[in-house]
């Protein structure tokens, strides 16, 4: 039996060297299996056979760790070789009495990649650009099987052979809104069914990508154009055309001053509004901003914001209560570049001041003062008024419109006796008969006998009294039962010397006509009306 394991190379080589000089022979050396297919780092069992019975020289040539198996016969011999990491071609060799011979086997060895692994994708990928995925093979025999298919989910977008020890496999792909949150990967696929081996299949991890659109078109910004110190005001920014939406964000500043949106979110369409309020330090012009971002792009709106300041304007009295007859001064100030209109002022040179003078009277207690400012501000007009109340200080009056002196009234009606007495401070009223049975002024009442006669009204403040007479009379059922015949008769006659006036009239009337025709003179048309 040859000894097992690896054998120098140099001897064999020298007969095969040999025996190509030998010439030609009958001698046959087999080998089987003559082709074999194993996994990497696996083993297999070759057997050498001579074509002779009694060979001078069996074995075999390999640098793959060797184990000569089982007795040998005459002419044979089977060796193990183990840890086969690649494709080798071990050559059985023979050296028998006719000539010399060699035969080889072919073991292809065959493992998958190492390495399938997916080029890491775009954060965020326009809609409607390509993207190019990678997909990096390392490793994987034989490479004449070995196919890389990248997928979007399940389906196929492109199968392409391993080409390389270490392959990169691309392809170009449309991106759509439905491409968004769609996983990619891709697959390397060893087919050795060829060799009644089965499909080996290795998936890289996969990749979720993110697509976005954000139209060309700037957003809207709805804002005022001007703002008042310590104001508040309203910013509203929308945009519309957005996908994803809910992965929109936006920024709204005002100058330095960043804002604190509400955001609300339609379709694909959105809406951010913040309320916003200055101060006496940005009083000027300011930038406003509304930025809106989605994916790796932004679309931005800028405005002109005028912040001012604009106090409302000063109302002055001379002082705000005098008495009757005082003379007061009604002065208005505002913005320097103001122009005010004060009430009652006659028409004046447009300014940021006025003033008037007027001698109070009673009908001035309670009297308004307004003063109304206007303010050009980044070509709009702005206003402010200011209202000041003059209080006039007089005696007390009753007068016959608010106090009449006389009433008359039915015995046993329900009536109600009104006198106002004015005055500031508003006066006192007290009405007596005798100085002691009092008229209940604003109060029903049944009249009786006893509430007629004269009552004193007297109206007293610390401003001075006036009194005023009342006289209360009371109607009893007799005197009404006389009153209405005498009206009747009244009204009778009255009619009675109307109808005889008009009768003798016309009778006069025709009297002269017949007299004016006796005497020939002519009559005129009545164009006039007849004279009384």
């Amino acid at each position: 039996m040859a000894p097992s394991g690896p054998q120098p190379a140099l001897p064999t080589l020298v007969v095969l060297l040999g025996a190509l000089f030998l010439g030609p022979s009958n001698a046959q050396t087999s080998v089987f299996p003559p082709e074999v297919i194993l996994p990497r780092g696996g083993s297999v069992k070759v057997n050498c056979s001579a074509s002779c019975d009694q060979p001078i020289l069996l074995g075999m040539e390999t640098p793959l760790p060797k184990k000569e198996i089982l007795p040998g016969g005459n002419n044979w011999k089977m060796y193990e070789l183990s840890n086969v990491q690649e494709d080798s071609q071990p050559m059985c060799y023979s050296n028998c009495p006719d000539g010399q011979s060699a035969a080889k086997t072919v073991l292809t060895v065959y493992w998958t990649p190492e390495r399938v692994e997916l080029a890491p994708l775009p954060p965020w990928q326009p809609v409607g650009k390509n993207l190019t995925l990678r997909c990096q093979v390392e490793g994987g025999a034989p490479r004449a099987n070995l196919t890389v298919v990248l997928l979007r989910g399940e389906k196929e977008l492109s199968r392409q052979s391993a080409v390389g020890e270490s392959a990169e496999v691309t392809t170009t792909v449309p991106v759509g809104r439905d491409d968004h949150g769609a996983n990619f990967s891709c697959r390397t696929e060893l087919d050795l069914r060829p060799y009644v081996l089965k499909l080996f299949e290795n998936t890289s991890a996969p990749h979720q990508l993110q697509t976005f659109d954000l139209p060309a078109t700037p957003p809207q910004l709805v804002s005022p154009q001007v703002l008042e110190v310590d104001t508040q005001g309203t910013v509203v920014c929308s945009l519309d055309g957005l996908f994803p939406v809910s992965e929109a964000q936006v920024y709204l500043a005002l100058g330095d001053q960043k804002l604190n949106p509400t955001i609300t979110y339609g379709d694909n369409s959105l809406s951010a509004k913040a309320s916003v309020k200055v101060t006496a330090e940005e009083e000027g012009t300011q930038q406003l901003l509304c930025a809106v971002m989605l994916g790796t792009q932004t679309q931005e709106t800028r405005q002109t914001v005028t912040i001012y300041s604009f106090p409302a304007p000063n109302v002055n009295l001379t002082k705000p209560e005098v008495s009757e007859g005082t003379e007061v001064i009604v002065e208005c100030e505002a913005h320097p570049r103001a122009k005010v209109m004060l009430n009652g002022v006659p028409a004046q040179p447009p300014g940021p001041r006025a003033q008037f003078v007027l001698k109070a009277t009673p009908e001035d207690n309670g009297r308004s003062f307004s003063c109304s400012a206007t303010l050009e501000v980044a070509g709009q007009l702005v206003h402010k008024n200011q209202t000041r109340e003059l209080r006039v200080l007089y005696g007390p009056r009753l007068d016959e419109k608010d106090c009449p002196g006389n009433w008359t009234w039915p015995e046993n009606s329900q009536q109600t006796p009104m006198c106002q007495a004015w005055g500031n401070p508003l006066p006192q009223l007290k009405c007596l008969k005798d100085g002691t049975f009092p008229l209940p002024i604003g109060q029903s009442v049944t009249v009786t006998r006893d509430l007629e006669g004269t009552y004193l009204c007297q109206a007293r403040s610390t401003r001075g009294e006036v009194t005023r007479e009342v006289t209360v009379n009371v109607l009893s059922p007799r005197y009404e039962v006389v009153i209405i015949p005498v009206v009747a008769a009244a009204v009778i006659l009255g009619t009675a010397g109307v109808a005889t006036y008009l009768y003798n009239r016309q009778r006069k009337i025709r009297k002269y006509r017949l007299q004016q025709a006796q005497n020939g003179t002519p009559m005129k048309p009545n164009t006039q009306a007849t004279p009384p």
